[in-house]
């Protein structure tokens, strides 16, 4: 097990990194503004998945073998930004107004599995979660005990951190205006996604 005062400094030391907004957040907001609270549980849902398979990685030392080839954490890299990229012009293109009929314009999929997908992969892909279970995590477990059983407990702590983070940003877009609920602010709020998440695929790209 892993000591509480552990587990409270590396809340601590990691909540810095949770409040900066990224992609899980941007994905929530667009997602619940768009269509619901409904759409909020696959987002967190996947965030948190995302962060398991850091952790069961870091385990296996997986990540570890990624973090120290360039090659392969470039590729990794690469890749993150590849799909931030995607999905925010995808985002762009699904909320800008087109007069071609519905069917042959791309959307954007607003299935759960489809939102718990996306908010799955831009969590496994962001090589700077894998860094947190190979440079972070390990500065607080007890190297006497079991290892595995550590950076789970560690993980857990994290998801329940997140989950409550993206929990109270849900509460607040739903108690918000009912402006956010106006077309013209949806649209707004779905450009404002896409402009996010293009940016963080290039800052992780050129990072």
């Amino acid at each position: 097990m892993v000591h509480p005062y552990a587990v409270a400094a590396f809340l601590v030391a990691i909540l810095p990194m949770i409040a900066t907004p990224g992609a899980s957040l941007a994905l929530l907001i667009r997602h619940v503004i768009d269509s619901g609270r409904r759409q909020a549980l696959p987002v967190i849902l996947g965030t948190v998945t995302g962060l398991y398979v850091h952790a069961i990685l870091a385990i296996a030392g997986l990540s570890a073998l990624v973090m120290h080839s360039s090659l392969a954490f470039t590729t990794l890299k690469l890749i993150g930004a590849v799909y931030l990229i995607g999905l925010g012009i995808w985002t762009w293109r699904s909320a800008t107004p087109n007069a071609a009929p519905a069917p042959s314009r791309p959307h954007l999929p607003k299935g759960p599995d489809s939102v718990y997908a996306q908010a799955l992969l831009a969590n496994v892909l962001n090589p700077k979660a894998a860094a947190i279970y190979l440079t972070l995590v390990p500065q607080f477990i007890a190297p006497h005990q079991p290892f595995g059983s550590q950076i789970l407990t560690l993980a857990t702590a994290h998801a329940l951190l997140i989950a409550l983070w993206l929990a109270a940003w849900t509460f607040l877009a739903l108690r918000a205006s009912p402006a956010l609920h106006q077309p013209r602010f949806k649209q707004a709020a779905a450009k404002a996604t896409s402009a996010i998440l293009v940016t963080l695929g290039i800052r992780s790209a050129v990072a």
